[in-house]
Formats: C-alpha cells, sequence, structure tokens
C-alpha cells in the first residue's frame, strides 16, 4: 500500500534529521514580520489542498536557500524518491509551476504541518502522514520550480510564465557557449604542449628562422658576443644597456659607402677611440659620402641626401653607440642640409657641404682646443705635478704646448684595466720629453698628495652638470677632493649634451666581457661555461658636480652648473 511505505519512510527519519527541521522553523520565524498564524488543527490538510493564493513574498530568497539545503541534505534517500515520485505525480495534475523565490501563507503552514507530522510520524496517523507528504511535495514542486524552467525551457508554460528570466537563461546560455568554445581552444592549445618532448628538438630553427631585416639586426655590432651565456643571466638592472659585438662580425649592405662600413669595422674593433678622434673620423667619412653621391632621377638632392645619411648613421650606430660629439656633429649636418638653396647645382650644394665639414673640424675641434690650451696655460706654473687618467688628445695638446712654452713640470699618469689607455698618453708624453710618471688607479691614494692640480677629459658634459667620462674618472675625482686637489675637466662645447643623468646605469655602453679576463690562469677565462655569470664591462662612469672644481671651454673657465647657458647661446658663438 501507498500509504503504508510512507509510513516506513517517516519513521526512519533520525536526531539530525529532526534538528534541521527545527532550524529551518527558527530560521521561517525569524523572518516573519506579523504575528505567528495560529496552530493548524486537524482539519488544516483538507485546506491546504486548494488551490494557493495571490503570492505574498515571506521569506528572503537567502532564507529560503538554506531552509531548503539543510531539508535536502537531512533527507535520506528513500524520503527523496519518495518525494521525487510526488512531485511528478502533482506536477502532471496540477501542471502548474509557483514562480521563483516566492511563498505563499498556506504553504508556509503546511511546511510547518509537515514537519509536526514527521515528528509524530513513529505514533502512527498514516492518513495524516499521507496528507502531510502531499503537502510536502507541494512544496518540493515550488522548490524544484526553477531548475525545471532553467533545464528545460521548451515548456510552453514555463516560457509563459518567465518572459523576462528567459533573457538571462539566454545570456547565460550564450556565455556557457563561450565558455566551451575557450575550453576547446585551450585543449587544442595543450595537446600540442603535452606532445612537446619530441618536438622539442626543431624549436631551434623556428628561432633562426627570421626575416632578413631582423637577422642583420641580430648580428649587428650593438648586440653582445656569441660567446656569451643565456640573456636569462644578465642582471634586469642593465638590460637596457647595449652589450660590445664581436670583431668577426659584420654587415654586408651594399647601400653602405665603402668609407662609412670601413669606419664601422674600426668603430667595433676599438681601433679609433676618443669623443675627437671619432667625431673626426665621421665628418670625413661623411665627407667622403657627399662627394660621391649621386641624386636619383626625379629627387630632390637635400632630401635623398638626407635619408642616404641617415642610412649610415644607422649604420655606425649599429657597430658601437655614437658618441655625444658624433650626434652634435650629424645634427649640425642635417641643420646644413634644411637651409641648402634650392635653385643651385648639385655641384654647389657638395662644395657647400664640403666647406661646412672642414669648417666643423677646424673650429669645434682645433680651435676649441687652442682657446682651452690658452686658458690652461696662466695655469700650470713651474714645479707644478699634473694629474690625469687615461688617455686624452685635450690633456695631450695643453701638456704639449707648456712644453713649448719651457715650464718645468711633470706628469702623473693614471690608467685602468681593461683598456690601459694611459699607456698611449705615456707614450706620446714621454716622446716629446715631458717627465711621467705611470701608476694603476689602485695606487692613486698614493700619488694624490704629490699633485698641485688633476686635469681630466670628457666624453661629455651633461645638462645637470654631470661629467660622463671613462670608468675611473670619477673615482679619481672623489679622492682628489679627499686631498684638496683642484679638479679641471678639459671639454669642448660640441661635447656639451642635453642629457640629464645621475647615475651610469641609464644610459652607458658596455664594453666586450671577454677584456676583464686576463689570461689562462684568471679565475674568469671560462666564464661563459659557468652558467649564470656575465662580467660587467661598463664603459663609462659619472661624475657628480660638487668633485668638480671648474670645466675649461672654449667659451671660458666655466662651472658645471653653466652648460645650459652654453647650450642656449652656442648657435650665437663665433670663431
Amino acid at each position: 500500500m501507498p500509504g503504508n511505505a510512507v509510513d516506513a519512510v517517516a519513521t526512519e527519519k533520525t536526531r539530525d534529521q529532526i534538528m534541521a527541521e527545527r532550524e529551518a522553523k527558527k530560521l521561517a520565524k525569524q523572518a516573519k514580520k506579523h504575528k505567528t498564524a495560529p496552530t493548524p488543527t486537524a482539519a488544516t490538510p483538507a485546506v491546504l489542498t486548494t488551490p494557493a493564493a495571490p503570492a505574498t513574498k515571506i521569506i528572503t530568497e537567502v532564507e529560503q536557500t538554506t531552509i531548503t539545503t539543510k531539508l535536502t541534505t537531512t533527507t535520506t534517500t528513500k524520503v527523496q524518491d519518495a518525494v521525487a515520485s510526488k512531485t511528478t505525480q502533482l506536477a502532471a495534475v496540477n501542471g502548474k509551476d509557483v514562480e521563483a523565490g516566492e511563498k505563499t501563507r498556506e504553504q508556509i503552514k503546511a511546511e510547518r504541518e509537515a514537519k509536526k507530522a514527521a515528528k509524530k510520524a513513529g505514533k502512527g496517523g498514516g492518513a495524516k502522514v499521507e496528507g502531510t507528504t502531499q503537502q510536502l511535495a507541494d512544496l518540493k514542486v515550488a522548490e524544484k520550480a526553477p531548475v525545471a524552467a532553467s533545464a528545460a525551457p521548451s515548456t510552453t508554460e514555463a516560457d509563459q510564465e518567465k518572459k523576462p528570466a528567459l533573457s538571462k537563461a539566454e545570456r547565460r546560455a550564450i556565455q556557457e557557449a563561450q565558455r566551451a568554445a575557450k575550453a576547446q581552444v585551450q585543449t587544442k592549445k595543450d595537446q600540442p604542449a603535452a606532445k612537446a618532448p619530441p618536438s622539442a628538438a626543431p624549436k631551434e630553427p623556428k628561432l633562426k628562422s627570421v626575416s632578413p631585416t631582423k637577422a642583420a639586426t641580430s648580428s649587428s655590432p650593438g648586440k653582445c658576443p656569441a660567446n656569451t651565456p643565456n640573456v636569462d643571466c644578465r642582471v634586469k638592472l642593465f638590460n637596457h644597456l647595449v652589450c660590445a659585438k664581436e670583431d668577426s662580425q659584420f654587415i654586408n649592405d651594399p647601400l653602405v659607402h665603402p668609407s662609412i662600413a670601413r669606419l664601422g669595422v674600426q668603430y667595433a674593433k676599438r681601433t679609433v677611440v676618443g669623443s675627437n678622434a671619432r667625431c673626426i673620423a665621421f665628418l670625413h667619412a661623411l665627407r667622403q659620402v657627399v662627394h660621391d653621391f649621386e641624386t636619383p632621377a626625379k629627387k630632390e638632392f637635400g632630401r635623398s641626401l638626407d635619408a642616404a645619411v641617415k642610412h649610415h648613421v644607422d649604420h655606425l650606430h649599429k657597430c658601437r653607440p655614437l658618441a655625444v660629439s658624433v650626434s652634435n656633429a650629424y645634427k649640425q649636418f642635417k641643420n646644413q642640409l634644411t637651409q641648402l638653396p634650392a635653385d643651385v647645382p648639385e655641384t654647389e650644394l657638395k662644395e657647400l657641404l664640403v666647406h661646412f665639414i672642414d669648417t666643423y673640424i677646424e673650429n669645434q675641434i682645433g680651435k676649441a682646443a687652442q682657446a682651452i690650451s690658452g686658458f690652461l696655460q696662466e695655469k700650470i706654473t713651474d714645479g707644478d705635478v699634473l694629474l690625469t687618467f687615461a688617455c686624452s688628445s685635450l690633456i695631450q695638446f695643453i701638456c704639449e704646448e707648456a712644453k713649448r712654452r719651457q715650464v718645468a713640470f711633470r706628469v702623473i699618469v693614471v690608467d685602468s684595466r681593461p683598456g690601459c689607455e694611459g699607456q698611449e698618453l705615456l707614450r706620446r708624453l714621454h716622446a716629446t720629453g715631458i717627465p711621467c710618471t705611470y701608476v694603476l688607479i689602485n695606487a692613486v691614494g698614493y700619488v694624490m698628495a704629490e699633485a698641485t692640480k688633476v686635469l681630466l677629459g670628457a666624453h661629455a658634459l651633461l645638462a645637470n652638470g654631470y661629467v660622463m667620462a671613462r670608468t675611473g674618472t670619477a673615482q679619481v675625482a672623489l679622492v682628489a677632493n679627499a686631498h684638496n686637489v683642484p679638479v679641471l675637466v678639459c671639454c669642448e662645447t660640441h661635447k656639451f649634451s642635453e642629457r640629464f643623468q645621475t647615475d651610469a646605469i641609464v644610459y652607458n655602453e658596455l664594453s666586450d666581457p671577454n677584456q676583464l679576463v686576463r689570461g689562462d690562469k684568471c679565475q674568469l677565462s671560462n666564464w661563459a661555461a659557468k652558467g649564470k655569470l656575465l662580467p660587467l664591462n661598463l664603459s663609462y662612469d659619472i661624475t657628480p658636480p660638487e668633485l668638480v672644481s671648474a670645466v675649461v671651454t672654449e667659451v671660458a673657465i666655466l662651472p658645471c652648473t653653466s652648460v645650459p647657458v652654453i647650450l642656449r647661446i652656442k648657435p650665437d658663438i663665433g670663431y
């Protein structure tokens, strides 16, 4: 009999189920805002079988979810099966679904009556238990109506009652479809990844199959040598700096003039070093390019030459980053190109450009050196001990001019590895008969007490007054400042830069790390095979203006802070 089966199911409720039902009852009481309804009588089940009155929301959706969860979790498998069967029967008979998230007052009363009947199920009352089971089935139908509507939207009645909710369901369906598509794409991507071990070897040819332009860029002198380890070994603080190029690498570009190609190799091999030497060599090569240039058909001379020179300058930059003196000379040349007259033959235009190049070399380098030497000759007297660092063509010219004036002085040449450029300055000064002393930079503290003046060259003078020079210059200036020895920086105005910099990391040039290896006995002799190790060989350092007494230029002896003034009035300076 169905009634006996329900009684058997109801008698199997445990204590946990009864406690859950009590908790649900308490939550229902807390949600009510009016007085509790009177205690239902025995005739209540007959009243509850009538159709539901207009819906009035008494329990919030969160509380209803909590009650439903606790009831469903505490119900045994047999009770769930019985309720499910009753639900399907009632759904077929009634054919109406209660709106999601809403309960009538009669439904709440039926739920309470069902809970009370469940407590008394062990004492008998089969007919009453059967009635309460039907009431529970009604409640279950009301709770499961939204799920049925979302799972089976094809039902006509559900479509009619939940037209506003269908729009949300459609959006959810679209989202689910998009997620499924993304999951399929991800699975397709993961499938080749799972087969990576057998195809791991062919990955290297993919990296090498680059375009010709990229291949030329990768083999440019501005990249790291071939014997350097993986890029991961480089410290991120210096990743933006340009590495030195191996001497054997070279770019064959038919659009590059032979003089520029030769100069690029000299830059890469460090055959031509020094700001003035690099600038003069660039201007000589540029003069040859202008002389051999031919204007294409139906093209303008100035614009065509500007594009060709830009290509050559890019080639030189790949071989080695351009010096500040070279960059300033190139800017002046471009400015001259824009000022060329239009109705003039090409030969005359070339003569104008060649004359500009010769005048720039003579004024900005030659006469500037003479003016700086004239200012310093007044400062060099008999008995002076001049201390200098590395090799500077301007310092050499000043010392040779003082020797011609027959001033009794001597020079202390401080040098440092790995370049040891001071040896070249020592050789040149000794050839002119100037007494010299040669020490390494680790002994500068011992010889600084003998010096009366410190003369330093410069790669560039920045707009904020900082001096950019060969690595080690800042250390020499610091020791001189500690010994109260005046530091004079000799720098032409064509080396002034508009860039601001306070450290040697923002912008610098990395030399070949192999230069730091002294021999086979050095611990760095096999550094490339030691894993994540890359020797750092910076080319320049930054000297703060507090360590510099004055800057000697062709204009005057000025403080470092006067650089912006010189940059502003420089176009008006005449020679």
